[in-house]
């Protein structure tokens, strides 16, 4: 399959901003990256014009082209009249020279085909067998018709495009001849190659690209050696603006109201209603402001609204030096264009396959349906179509998600085997789980936002705060709850908040007091014996005449290494 955007996995960051932007959701988010769904794609270029990490960008034909070049042969550039405002240019003769330098046999406007479309137009307009007409150069509008909308169809005029129409004016010229396109626009690339006409196609950045390898500045060209070409003025070049078709028309039809109609939006807006309309011409684009507002359109000062301006003074330098022309020969071209009825991928969804998959997001009531946008989609209904079509993963729903994110810290923390407490700088309890009020003794279910003194003594808390380090203390005692817990407290500097743990230490310190007792014990039954011992020994002694410094001795060192075991344990017990 041709591709005309490409991706870079690897900078797509889970944003849905182009999700949002599309107005066909022909985009796919699956394993957090996001694919075009070519099917459904109109190529508007909105995905690449919102995406924040340029994660998409339009697919270049530059390799393409410079092969074509380096081959030879006969090589014509077809240019979109709105060069002037993208290259701030008015003289066409300089882009030509221009072209012929990078390689080209020849170059002229792609108006050139428009005057043509225009002059089929007025033909058919004439007819009177349109309750409607649609009139439009855009592709993305025409594919939009096609997809979307095949009620439109019947109003959709059947005429090629300036581009397609151009191209086949400079075929019957020469038959051999390889044709690229240059222009604003990124439909214009899917157009070209399902034409069959057109060789490759560039866009203005392209273009520009171009010149700096060859190291080309217009500004330094001077055009005055080419001559304008024709007898007339071309009224078709003001087709990139707002209203340009209509001013293509030296006198319009009767018999029709004529509006422009530009911007995805309003676009959507008139085709959905079009059966309600009689009477009335559509100009339409599907960028604002029309092709001057292209996406592959070069920055400019004033934007899309000094473009405009540049391509009427342009077309009316035109006027100003040569005559309209009332009765163009007829050019013995086909320019009829086809446009057929085309099904977009997505299957239709049963309401009860829609509850149900509303329902795995906590969606069982009406009022469950938030119609946030923030998964990219105007209402949880089109997104439960976009899960049932596989066009979107059903955890894209940020309440969803929050929520059982939220749900399960709760859980998390209230079944936690240790206390958890977080109190504020004015030491004011704002979270609190289960373990740590029983251990704290803290019998009120409603204690967030409480004072902690209240409930027990904060003093270790103040100290972490007031002195911005951790702090522990091991083996405090509890007095409302007889519980011994070892405390370490941490200072959430960002959040201005203490976090105590606590662990419930009390059977360890009860063992540990019962050990420090039973040595005590011992302790004392070596020494009565050690006194019975001295007694007994002294008359022995005194019997038998002998010391009893020896057993003295021993005795007084079991009793020494007893003390020392038990002075060690009640050290650790204080700390």
């Amino acid at each position: 399959m041709t591709r005309y955007l490409d991706f870079r996995e690897a900078r797509c960051k889970d944003c849905y901003k182009c999700l949002r932007g599309c107005p066909v959701k022909a985009i796919d988010v699956k394993d957090h990256q996001a694919k075009i769904i070519e099917e459904r794609c109109i190529l508007c270029g909105h995905c690449t014009a919102v995406c924040p990490q340029n994660a998409k960008v339009v697919h270049s034909e530059l390799d393409v082209v410079r092969k074509i070049l380096v081959e030879g042969g006969e090589i014509f550039a077809s240019v979109a009249p709105s060069f002037v405002s993208s290259f701030q240019i008015q003289n066409f003769s300089i882009i030509k020279e221009a072209l012929q330098k990078i390689g080209f046999s020849d170059a002229d406007e792609t108006a050139i085909g428009a005057k043509a479309v225009v002059t089929e137009y007025r033909k058919q307009l004439e007819s009177g067998d349109f309750k409607n007409y649609i009139a439009s150069a855009c592709p993305s509008l025409c594919k939009l018709i096609q997809l979307y909308y095949p009620a439109a169809l019947r109003y959709l005029a059947p005429i090629d495009s300036p581009m397609i129409a151009h191209a086949k004016i400079i075929k019957k010229r020469n038959p051999d001849a390889k044709i690229i396109f240059i222009g604003p626009c990124i439909a214009k690339k899917r157009e070209a190659a399902e034409s069959g006409l057109i060789d490759g196609v560039l866009t203005f950045e392209d273009l520009k690209t171009l010149m700096e390898d060859k190291n080309i500045i217009l500004s330094n060209i001077n055009g005055s050696e080419q001559k304008k070409k024709g007898k007339y003025a071309n009224l078709a070049k003001a087709f990139p603006i707002s209203g340009g078709i209509i001013r293509s028309f030296d006198v319009l039809p009767e018999g029709y109201e004529y509006m422009a109609v530009d911007g995805i939006t309003r676009c959507m807006e008139v085709l959905e209603n079009i059966e309600c309309l009689s009477g009335v011409f559509l100009e339409m684009n599907i960028c604002e402001n029309a092709c001057v507002n292209g996406p592959c359109s070069l920055d400019i000062p004033g934007g899309s609204v000094k473009a405009t301006a540049d391509v009427k003074s342009y077309v009316n330098k035109d006027k100003e030096i040569l005559p309209v022309e009332k009765d163009p020969e007829p050019l013995y071209i086909d320019f009829t264009g086809f446009y057929p009825r085309m099904r977009n991928i997505g299957k239709p969804v049963s309401e009860q396959d829609i509850k149900a998959i509303l329902a795995k997001t906590g969606k069982t009531r009406p009022e469950d349906e938030l119609n946030c946008g923030a998964c990219g989609y105007a209402s949880c209904r089109e997104k439960a179509w976009a899960v049932y079509n596989g066009f979107a993963d059903i955890e894209i729903c940020l309440p969803y998600m929050r929520k059982r994110a939220e749900s399960m810290s709760y859980e998390i923390i209230q079944n936690s085997p240790e206390g958890l407490i977080v109190l504020d700088e004015d030491l004011n309890i704002t979270e609190i789980n289960n373990k740590a009020k029983v251990l704290l003794g803290v019998q009120n279910e409603y204690v967030k936002g409480r004072p902690a003194i209240d409930f027990f003594d904060p003093m270790d808390f103040w100290e972490a705060f007031n002195k911005k380090r951790r702090v522990e203390r091991k083996s405090m005692y509890i007095r409302a709850t007889d519980k011994y817990i070892d405390l370490s407290i941490n200072l959430l500097s960002e959040h201005n908040l203490l976090f105590g743990i606590m662990k419930d230490v009390t059977a360890q310190t009860n063992y540990n007091e019962k050990l420090a007792q039973m040595r005590l014990e011992t302790i004392q039954t070596a020494d009565s014996v050690v006194q019975k011992q001295m007694r007994v020994a002294q008359e022995i002694a005194s019997l038998l005449g002998e010391t009893t410094a020896e057993t003295k001795v021993a005795l007084l060192k079991l009793k020494k290494t007893l003390q020392q075991e038990d002075n060690s344990t009640e050290a650790q017990r204080d700390e």
